[in-house]
């Protein structure tokens, strides 16, 4: 198994950073403006992109603290891996610990996610500091991967 790391530094509260990862209405404004679904524990999050789309089951939220979801619909890459966020504070920031974990071999379409997912994590991290962020379809491009 193989998984997808990064660690992003937020200039915002844990709360504001917590609340971008589990509101259906924040996480449309950094990652794709189609998210419906439930934020809450147990809940199944909906996230449409224009190649296809992904569901999400919550399985923890530590309000502040930490959200792991479950992969339970989408590429059959993503089935069963998990998502999982983990706040903490060191002086102004907000540090995401971010890692989607799981993947059963290092294809080709991991190395897409782990770029996209670093776009994505850059528009979280500007939607909290600015108010506004670049959820697909306005985000940032960088191939045709269907």
């Amino acid at each position: 198994m193989v998984d997808i790391l990064h660690r992003v530094g937020v200039v915002g509260s844990k709360d504001d950073v917590y609340a971008a990862i589990t509101s259906p209405d924040r996480l449309a404004a950094w990652w794709t403006e189609d998210t419906t679904g439930d934020g809450d524990e147990g809940g199944v999050l909906k996230f449409q992109f224009l190649p296809g789309g992904f569901d999400m089951k919550v399985l923890e939220t530590r309000p502040a603290e930490r959200v792991l979801w479950e992969v339970v619909d989408g590429p059959a890459e993503w089935i069963g891996t998990h998502v999982r966020w983990d706040l903490h504070t060191e002086g102004d920031y907000t540090i995401v610990m971010f890692s989607h974990e799981g993947w059963r071999e290092p294809v080709a379409f991991m190395n897409h996610c782990s770029t996209k997912w670093a776009t994505y994590l850059m528009s979280m991290k500007q939607l909290v500091e600015t108010g506004t962020g670049a959820p697909a379809p306005n985000d940032v491009q960088i191939s045709n991967w269907h």
